[in-house]
């Protein structure tokens, strides 16, 4: 069998990938995702691979060619594609979630491709207010509240309208519960919590006690029991919906076990709800107060079909699953993908500080404290400048396929300008708010620069912002080592600090690409900055 893997790169699809290699009666396998991993590690040598962004500006047509052109001779497309951040960009969502699944369904059926398997979730059920499982034949209207659960009804959607248009093509669509792996870690701190919530302190102790919204409970399946599934429903070509998830379910003092000491301290729902979406508004977390809802609300998953029918069961408990993803989440474990990368090493012996902790920090009589909260308060302005830039590239490049990771750097940027406000509050540094104020002043008399057009944005305005961009973070990892020498005195985690070095330098080969991509069609007529390509 040849099979495709659409979204090929994260938390599934690399627990996939190692499912299929070890499968007799698949022969081979094409990877696809919007960027590439390492190909000389595992578990992604073992597949042949090829770019695509499933929700690139291009037209239907383009996009659903260019799909069934490396669709042809497969037996099976197995959709795994969905972007969990930029969290915020709702539109790029919904364009990669419901019009992706659309687009990656009709290259399907282009391409004569017999059998279709797309990852829905629980989160595409209705809300329910009981514990009872739930089987399969449950509405699927989601959660209200929830985007990412109302673009998981969408997509369902989108599948009930393939199977009655093409009776012949089988469709298989899985609801797994939460899914973890300790490979997975980093990348569920770098979607879901961000770099201001210092989870690596559980390396050093366990918190006095876990807060948790009262009521809660979570099914949850290990990443490589969920590989298992969609192997099984490949290689059988089974069609229909299956639920996934392990035999425990998991209430508030379980996860308060686990993660803790069993001390749970339970807050009603609407506090919970509250405080998440302060610290999301507050660029705290990543996550909005709309996954808390889904969490609350989603039913108990009934597994008895893909069991009987499929003879699937989990090797893992829901608890060991969790468990394997905070040892991982201690170490920043990851793979060599850009989705599960994982995080900077940390060398041995760091400081247990958090970055972000309260009180004023009192340096030592060695340290001169007035040039260095000149020197911050430099760096501080330099980011207000960058930031402003940066939020100017992600909404002028939508119809790029870079759209998606210029978003998520923005964040990054955010939250990095924040522990710099932190850091100047700590030494008593006035912020000279005269000094962003002519930065941001600067940052947009910069954009005035016409570039050889005038009614229109010259193709070489991002050849332009590239270099401006790759230029100022160059400089800040010069902040960021200044701090890391420094760190003891200053009572900052070198740990942190080196991975904020690591994402400066995922952030430079991010603009090196663009900076390539827009250069080769800048000075080119005729080729727009938006042309898909899937062979570029």
């Amino acid at each position: 069998m040849r099979v495709v893997v659409v979204g090929a790169t994260g938390n599934v699809g690399t627990a996939l990938l190692r499912a299929l290699h070890r499968e007799p009666r698949v022969t081979s396998v094409l990877g696809m995702a919007r960027r590439l991993p390492d190909r000389d590690a595992a578990p992604y040598r073992h597949a042949e691979w090829a770019p695509v962004d499933i929700a690139a500006e291009n037209t239907d047509e383009a996009v659903i060619a260019a799909l069934a052109e490396k669709f042809r001779g497969a037996d099976a497309v197995v959709h795994l594609a969905w972007l969990v951040q930029p969290n915020r960009e709702r539109n790029l969502l919904r364009r990669t979630h419901v019009e992706g699944t659309r687009r990656v369904a009709e290259a399907v059926v282009r391409a004569g491709v017999p059998h279709l398997v797309v990852a829905s979730s629980v989160g595409a059920y209705s809300p329910v207010s009981d514990d009872v499982p739930h089987d399969e034949g449950r509405p699927t209207d989601g959660v209200p509240t929830s985007h990412y659960s109302v673009d998981k009804a969408a997509q369902e959607r989108v599948l009930d309208e393939i199977e009655a248009a093409h009776p012949d093509l089988a469709v298989a669509r899985l609801r797994p519960a939460l899914i973890f792996q300790g490979d997975a870690a980093q990348s569920v701190v770098r979607y879901f919590l961000g770099p201001l919530v210092p989870v690596r302190l559980l390396r050093y102790g366990r918190l006095p006690v876990l807060p948790l919204p009262a009521g809660i409970r979570a099914q949850a399946v290990h990443a490589d029991d969920v590989a298992d599934a969609y192997r099984r429903v490949v290689v059988e070509q089974a069609r229909g919906a299956f639920n996934v998830a392990a035999d425990d379910v998991l209430r508030g003092r379980d996860l308060a076990r686990i993660v803790d000491h069993g001390r749970l301290v339970e807050l009603p729902p609407a506090v919970a709800r509250t405080a998440l979406g302060a610290a999301y508004d507050a660029h705290l977390v990543r996550a909005d107060p709309g996954w808390l809802d889904m969490a609350m609300t989603v039913p108990v998953l009934d597994t008895t079909r893909i069991r009987s029918e499929l003879g699937w069961a989990p090797r893992r408990t829901a608890a060991q699953a969790v468990e394997e993803l905070l040892a991982g989440m201690v170490v920043g474990q990851g793979l060599r993908s850009a989705t599960l990368h994982p995080a900077t090493a940390r060398p041995a012996g760091s400081s247990v500080l958090p970055l972000r902790h309260r009180g004023k920090v009192r340096l030592p009589r060695t340290l001169d404290a007035q040039l260095l909260g000149l020197y911050l308060s430099d760096h501080f302005t330099a980011a207000t400048a960058g930031l402003e830039r940066m939020e100017f590239m992600s909404r002028s490049y939508r119809d790029t396929p870079f759209h998606a990771e210029l978003a998520e750097v923005t964040e990054q940027l955010r939250a990095e300008r924040e522990l710099y406000r932190d850091l100047l509050d700590r030494l008593g540094v006035p912020r000279r708010p005269h000094r962003q104020m002519a930065a941001w002043l600067g940052e947009r008399a910069g954009r005035l620069k016409l570039n050889g057009r005038i009614v229109r944005r010259s193709p070489m305005s991002a050849v332009v912002d590239a270099e401006f961009m790759r230029a100022a973070v160059t400089a800040k990892i010069g902040g960021w080592q200044t701090l890391r020498r420094y760190a003891d005195d200053m009572g900052l985690d070198p740990g942190q600090l080196d991975e904020l070095i690591g994402w400066a330098g995922s952030q430079i080969e991010l603009l090196d690409r663009f900076h390539e991509y827009a250069g080769e069609r800048a000075f080119r007529d005729g080729r727009a900055l938006g042309t898909f390509d899937l062979g570029n």
